[in-house]
């Protein structure tokens, strides 16, 4: 049986001839999100592979990341590529995601994986913790059929990995008996570096391509991109977020009561500042 064949959707799935152009081609800011989500999700192969190798001798880790989890997010990449494409035909997506690929291949290494395989794991449910929160503010901030339907799909899809990313972060957690300070320490300081990586890099390449004439033009592009992150940050789903982030720290329930309102203050100024 193809691989293709367990995905819980495909590309073919989304009739693109369904949507409504006229809802979403003017809208600047859902273009620049949309497309460097594309970019991320589209190099995700690398990480992919950077994972793999980390996790060398766990058979079972190593086979769901080559054999489900890369084809998935690999999936996202060509699903929003184009629609992309579809809406915004003038754009050169090609050119915008080699330069972006040669600039994140440089950046996406080995080294940024933490050397705790454990921590590792509870830092890559923060990952999946913002991915999913993009993509349901994403569905959000848009009434265009298509685009719900296709957010929809990759939200549930990266809500799932999510679930499995914890489910081999506990197993480690118990084994090697990875504390509470740790975990903590991991979360925050991946939950700082999400927002000045993948996203920030593949913006600077979208915006170079669709604004050539400002290429170099920080204030410009400082400008254009708070803008489309702001549109992001009105609609964050602060509640599962919170939820989803304070998970990996096994909390009792009270402490976990406590720290909620607090932490939704925290992670929209961490993700969307």
């Amino acid at each position: 049986m193809s691989y293709a064949a367990t995905l819980p959707w495909t590309l073919e799935t989304l009739d693109l001839s369904r949507i409504d152009v006229a809802k979403v081609r003017d809208n600047e800011d859902l273009f620049l999100l949309l497309c460097s989500s594309s970019f991320v999700e589209s190099g995700s192969d690398l990480y992919t592979h950077n994972l793999v190798d980390h996790f060398a001798g766990d058979d079972e880790l190593q086979g769901w990341l080559r054999d489900h989890w890369e084809h998935e997010e690999l999936q996202h990449g060509r699903a929003l590529a184009a629609y992309v494409r579809h809406v915004w035909p003038e754009f050169d997506w090609d050119t915008g995601f080699r330069n972006f690929f040669a600039h994140y291949g440089s950046v996406c290494t080995s080294e940024e994986l933490e050397p705790n395989r454990g921590l590792e794991l509870a830092a890559r449910c923060v990952v999946e913790t913002g991915t999913a929160s993009l993509y349901r503010a994403l569905n959000d901030v848009t009434d265009e059929p298509v685009l719900r339907e296709l957010t929809n799909y990759i939200k549930s899809d990266e809500v799932r990995h999510y679930k499995h990313f914890y489910q081999h972060f506990r197993v480690y957690r118990q084994r090697d008996g990875i504390g509470r300070v740790s975990t903590f320490r991991t979360l925050l300081k991946r939950l700082r570096e999400i927002k000045n990586e993948d996203s920030d890099i593949a913006l600077r390449h979208v915006f170079n391509v669709r604004y050539p004439d400002k290429a170099h033009d920080d204030v410009e592009f400082r400008r254009v991109t708070s803008r489309a992150e702001g549109l992001l940050k009105r609609h964050i789903p602060a509640e599962m977020t919170v939820k989803m982030l304070l998970r990996p720290l096994d909390l009792p329930p009270k402490v976990n009561s406590m720290l909620e309102w607090p932490l939704t203050r925290i992670t929209e100024k961490l993700f969307l500042h």
